[in-house]
């Protein structure tokens, strides 16, 4: 397993005077789950937009099994493995759900190869997979949200990614919802996908991601396993303000003075 499989190195990005993006690196390995968090505004959703090859970086590159993503245009991005899906889902509405999976089937990464009956053969694979064969003949118009979002799961996984960029997936889910959305994550990681989820919910990092990276203003806070981010007073910090991230410190020195006594004691 190599370390070098998907790297992001000192990436910058630039919108006029407003720097989204300020000297961001991390390196993110084969099979992971990385959960990718920060503040409104912190540039988690720019970041995936560099990585799939929507925006070219103002500095630094990102690079996949030895390909700079920068150097490949756009549209190609999904033949080298990446595929991504979108904070707000546009599905193709004057299309049925089976045709909107078929689409990406025949022109994304093994698409060449695909006869039209092999992709629609893929779509019903798909939609099998995610939980959508049974709405595979209505337009997309008429999905509920939560089925909207599977179905931009199952477009980007008819791109046949190995590394598939999740963003937002269980934004306005309840919570029966968010643990069927979580239940297809693992799914999706026991098929050998390496995943990139940004997510406002610290139950779905907590409990999927191998590794947390922390965004904010732009640059990166903070790496390393979920409790150990979460508990981090800058990480809380950022999300919650100085005052909270203070009095955090405070109750984890006297819990540490509190079991260090009841040690003594013993």
């Amino acid at each position: 397993m190599s370390a070098k499989y998907l790297s992001v190195d000192n990436v910058s990005m630039r919108f006029g005077g407003l720097l989204a993006l300020d000297g961001v690196s991390f390196e993110i390995e084969r099979g992971s789950i990385v959960g990718l968090i920060g503040p409104n505004g912190s540039g988690k959703t720019t970041m995936m937009n560099v990585v799939s090859g929507v925006y070219k970086p103002s500095g630094g590159s990102v690079t996949f099994e030895g390909t700079r993503i920068g150097r490949v245009a756009t549209h190609d991005v999904c033949k080298l493995g990446i595929a991504r899906t979108f904070q707000v889902v546009k599905p193709f509405v004057n299309l049925t759900v089976r045709e909107n999976v078929a689409v990406g089937a025949m022109y994304g990464r093994y698409g060449a190869k695909r006869r039209g009956s092999a992709a629609f053969a893929r779509a019903d694979e798909l939609l099998e997979f995610v939980g959508l064969a049974r709405v595979a003949g209505r337009p997309a118009s008429e999905l509920t949200i939560p089925d909207r979002k599977r179905l931009e799961v199952a477009k980007a996984l008819a791109l046949d990614p190995e590394v598939l960029l999740l963003d937002e997936v269980m934004a306005g889910l309840n919570h029966s919802e968010v643990d069927e959305a979580l239940e297809l994550v693992r799914a999706l990681k026991a098929r050998g996908l390496t995943i990139v989820i940004v997510e406002h919910l610290m139950k779905a990092i907590m409990s999927v991601s191998t590794t947390v990276i922390v965004l904010a203003e732009g640059k990166k806070i903070a790496e390393g396993p979920p409790l150990e981010v979460t508990q981090s007073p800058q990480v809380i910090e950022a999300y919650l303000g100085s005052r909270f991230a203070i009095r955090h410190a405070a109750e984890r020195a006297r819990s540490a003075l509190r079991q260090a006594q009841d040690d003594i004691s013993k």
